[in-house]
């Protein structure tokens, strides 16, 4: 019995996952979830769902889903609110959260979820462009690891001003009339325009390393991340809100329509907290 219970104890170790292997399996669950987000985002979209009453609805739940977590859990190491904290959630939140998901949203809308996806590689080098030339990052050119990172940020802007600027032809369209090469133009559909989605979503990757650089110094003096974050999703949501009842008069783009649309809204709540919760400071 002994040899038995010895055994199975030794296969359990044997079995066990080891801790930074249980971190990369997360992170890739993780950006599974958020890649799978572009898509039910741009689904939603196609619903006619409103641009501007859906992250509305969205930093609503964010925040009903945060505040109570942050309020509870926070309790001993947030420090006290003042008008200088509130004016920096203010405009982190605009920035960090308003600007940030509009971006977002109107490039979506007028490109394609891979597109998306694949312009928000930019943001760990425009996040190490910004941080070095605030000198919160420092750039060793006379190291291997500083020549390597200024090589992969240079490639990197340019991988993304090429997918900005150029949308070359089709390579293969399968109900096409003929073999010839079909040049798109600057929209998918009518009403769309790439160009301008391609821009917004260079200025949803600017916004979101923004995000990233400016709050490092915030949380430094307000070491409460959850309420930070929460504060943001307040603010977001007067933002949202004043701009979306300034365009959308008509009541029924305040309507929603189908399940499918409520559960887009969750999704995109779930992934955007975690995407925001888990942002390293620079």
């Amino acid at each position: 019995m002994a040899e038995a219970g010895s055994g199975l104890a030794s296969a359990t170790r044997t079995c066990r996952v080891p801790e930074r292997a249980k971190l990369h399996i997360a992170m890739t669950i993780f950006q599974l979830g958020y890649a799978v987000n572009h898509v039910i985002m741009r689904v939603a979209l196609n619903m006619g769902v409103s641009k501007l009453v859906f992250p509305f609805y969205r930093n609503i739940l964010a925040l009903l889903a945060l505040a109570p977590s942050a309020y509870f859990l926070e309790k001993k190491k947030r420090p006290a609110l003042t008008i200088s904290f509130l004016i920096q959630f203010f405009f982190l939140g605009f920035i960090g959260i308003t600007l940030n998901q509009g971006f977002y949203i109107f490039g979506l809308d007028n490109t394609s979820p891979s597109l998306a996806s694949a312009t928000e590689n930019s943001v760990p080098a425009v996040t190490f462009i910004m941080a070095a030339l605030l000198r919160m990052e420092q750039v060793h050119l006379d190291r291997k690891d500083g020549i390597v990172k200024v090589l992969g940020t240079i490639a990197s802007v340019a991988g993304a001003l090429v997918i900005t600027l150029y949308k070359g032809p089709t390579v293969y369209t399968p109900n096409s009339p003929s073999n010839k090469p079909h040049f798109s133009s600057l929209g998918d559909a009518e009403g769309k325009n790439w160009t301008i989605g391609c821009l917004c979503l260079v200025g949803h990757s600017l916004c979101w390393s923004s995000w990233i650089v400016l709050q490092a110094p915030v949380l430094k003096k307000y070491p409460a991340r959850l309420s930070f974050v929460s504060y943001a999703c307040f603010f977001a949501v007067l933002q949202f809100g004043a701009i979306a009842a300034t365009i959308e008069r008509d009541p029924r783009s305040w309507q929603v329509h189908s399940g499918s649309e409520v559960f887009t809204i969750f999704y995109a709540v779930s992934i955007g907290n975690l995407k925001m919760l888990k942002t390293p400071t620079v």
